[in-house]
């Protein structure tokens, strides 16, 4: 009866987070005020001379006041430019067109409803998940890709499809740090850790692979703890799915007749090849798609660089086979009002994107976002042991709900606690370490997160009265409980000594 009552409480507190976010204005109003809070804020802190030292530099950075004639200036300038270098903009109109050819020709609809008819519901749930924690080895291509991919696979089972966003913008966002296979966000942070931990020592040991044991571990028990939220809370708060009426979504799987069996066929052996052409061109030490100079699939590689367009392709080039093999393109007027639909939802996002792109960019002009982050490193300057470890996963979460950016999180960080660890003992490898986690916590609630209007827009389809408040009720219980379990991990794997990874131990000596 007890845990009924604790259920009921954080329901009902779940439930008050979604009303009152949701009572909120309108995203984009949301973002105006924001904005207009920043600048108002910058004038405040710059009167009163607010500013710190850049543990990167040494350099005096002041708060700018935007409201100074030359600010006013550079604002009215950089607008458009903010908007069109919003980060992952282009990315997400490119992958959602061959996300859309996918879903307009039917391919999606077809596919979906064969396997979710053959496999286990779990199975396909924790597939899912796998897949999204995983895919964050892509960089930007799993948040973009996951929610509608989730969602559409989510109605087909016969659950929520704003569950299914929820719970692919979770899975690679809240788990950013962990995968089994080493990616780009190991090697970005190491950029950092590596000039931070020699200013110490410069001859210090440590490698890209510094926290692989460690993450490698996590990506299971992160997997487990997102299932178990979804079974749990996510589900059964959401409910059954009504579409709305006029709406020409549906969850009914219907027979597949023997034209459409054919036409998936095709379009599946499409998408196996394009898959042989992707390993064909990567595998080969000298692949095309491999860093020409260095051989590398990771950094600074046609692969990565071009992830965007390779995995448009990778749902273009089965979406158009089976519409041609189904019939759904007779002529070129077909295939053209299938792109024009394919982009036709997008509106909401690229508005919300316009000005969400303003208030990013005076919040990195004002220095207000660097001034929090030393200000907040400050505070940890006299624990240790768990207390600093925690306290520093915390500051990291914090500082994270306003720096978007993982890279420029911890190029100022890293001079900060890479050498204060280090002085009381510790191996980079675990300030690294505690620094990835607290960012990944609190990445499916940041607004800063460049992918948050492509989440808000995939729930808007499928409920126009959804807001803020719906998203964060549905993904807040992922982050605290992600927040729980995986800080906990690493202080058992700090209290037995365990390597984080090779050559990286916890302590120095």
């Amino acid at each position: 009866m007890e845990m009924k009552n604790k259920k009921g409480f954080i329901t009902r507190f779940l439930n008050w987070v979604e009303r009152t976010g949701n009572k909120m204005p309108a995203p984009l109003i949301i973002f105006i005020i924001l904005t207009g809070l920043i600048l108002l804020a910058s004038w405040l802190f710059s009167a009163i001379g607010t500013q710190v030292v850049s543990p990167a530099t040494n350099e005096i950075i002041r708060v700018e006041n935007l409201l100074t004639p030359t600010n006013l200036v550079r604002i009215l300038e950089g607008t458009i430019s903010n908007f069109t270098s919003f980060p992952a903009l282009g990315l997400v109109l490119v992958v959602m067109l061959g996300i859309g050819v996918a879903e307009q020709s039917g391919y999606f609809e077809v596919l979906l409803t064969s396997v979710i008819k053959k496999a286990p519901i779990n199975l396909v749930l924790w597939i899912i998940i796998f897949v999204g924690i995983l895919g964050n080895i892509a960089g930007d291509a799993a948040p973009i890709v996951m929610p509608p991919l989730a969602a559409l696979i989510f109605i087909k089972m016969g659950y929520h499809p704003i569950a299914g966003a929820i719970v692919g913008y979770v899975a690679p966002m809240g788990g950013f740090a962990a995968n089994m296979i080493p990616g780009m966000s190991d090697a970005l942070v190491f950029a950092f850790t590596q000039p931070a931990a020699q200013l110490i020592d410069p001859t210090i040991s440590v490698n890209v692979l510094m926290n692989y044991y460690f993450i490698f571990l996590s990506t299971p028990i992160l997997a487990m703890v997102i299932f178990w939220i979804l079974k749990k809370y996510t589900l059964p708060h959401l409910g059954t799915y009504t579409p709305e009426i006029g709406s020409n979504i549906t969850a009914d799987q219907d027979e597949i007749s023997e034209e459409k069996r054919v036409a998936l066929k095709w379009a599946n052996w499409g998408f196996f090849a394009f898959i042989l052409v992707m390993l064909a061109l990567t595998v080969p030490s000298n692949g095309l798609l491999r860093n020409a100079e260095t051989g590398s699939i990771v950094n600074d590689s046609p692969l990565m660089n071009g992830v965007g367009v390779l995995i448009t392709l990778m749902f273009f080039v089965p979406g158009i086979i089976y519409s041609l093999k189904a019939g759904e393109i007779k002529n070129s007027h077909d295939f053209s009002n299938m792109l024009s639909k394919s982009m036709s939802g997008m509106g909401n996002f690229i508005v919300i994107v316009f000005f969400a792109a303003q208030m990013m960019a005076y919040f990195s002009w004002s220095n207000l976002g660097t001034v929090i982050a030393v200000k907040g490193a400050e505070l940890l300057q006299s624990t240790n042991g768990i207390v600093l470890i925690l306290g520093f996963i915390v500051l990291t979460g914090f500082v994270n709900l306003f720096i978007g950016s993982a890279s420029s999180k911890w190029a100022l960080l890293a001079p900060i606690f890479v050498p204060m660890f280090m002085l009381l003992d510790y191996h980079p490898a675990l300030t690294q370490m505690a620094y990835r986690i607290g960012d990944s916590i609190t990445n499916p609630l940041s607004p800063m997160m460049p992918y948050f209007p492509i989440l808000l827009a995939t729930i808007q389809k499928y409920d126009k009265k959804a807001g803020i408040g719906t998203m964060m009720a549905n993904a807040l219980p992922y982050s605290v409980a992600i927040g729980i379990i995986w800080p906990i991990l690493l202080i058992i794997w700090y209290t037995f000594g365990l390597p984080l990874g090779p050559n990286s131990p916890i302590f120095l000596n």
